[in-house]
C-alpha cells in the first residue's frame, strides 16, 4: 500500500493512505471537469494541509518521488488550490496513469 508522506514545517507529521485521503473533505469525483484531458478522482491539497497544520514559517511545499527521480518546490500559497489525484474509480491511481499520486497545481 502506497502512502502519501507529509513532513516538514507542520504541526502533525502524517502518512496518509488511500482510505485516509478518501475520508477527507474536498473530494473531486472527476478531475476532468476541472482539468480537461485528465482522469481520476482526487482531493484538494487544502484538505490535507488542514490535517497536518503547516507552521507559520512554512512558505514552500516540496513534492518528491520515492525513487528520487522527481522533486519540485512550489510556494505554498500557489499550491493551496492544488489537487492530489489518488484514485481511478474506487481503486488507487495506477502507475500507468501517474500513480500512486499526481499533483495538479494551477498556474497563477
Amino acid at each position: 500500500m502506497e502512502l502519501l508522506r507529509i513532513e516538514g514545517a507542520i504541526e502533525h507529521r502524517r502518512d496518509l493512505s488511500f482510505s485516509d485521503l478518501a475520508a477527507l473533505p474536498g473530494q473531486i469525483p472527476d478531475v476532468a471537469q476541472l482539468l480537461p484531458g485528465r482522469e481520476g478522482g482526487g482531493v484538494r491539497l487544502q484538505s490535507v494541509l488542514n490535517v497536518v497544520s503547516p507552521t507559520e514559517t512554512a512558505r514552500y511545499i516540496t513534492l518528491s518521488s520515492n525513487d528520487g527521480k522527481f522533486s519540485a518546490s512550489v510556494p505554498l500559497e500557489a499550491a493551496r488550490d492544488a489537487i492530489i489525484v489518488y484514485r481511478l474509480g474506487d481503486e488507487p491511481l495506477p502507475s500507468k496513469k501517474g500513480g500512486p499520486f499526481r499533483f495538479f497545481i494551477p498556474i497563477v
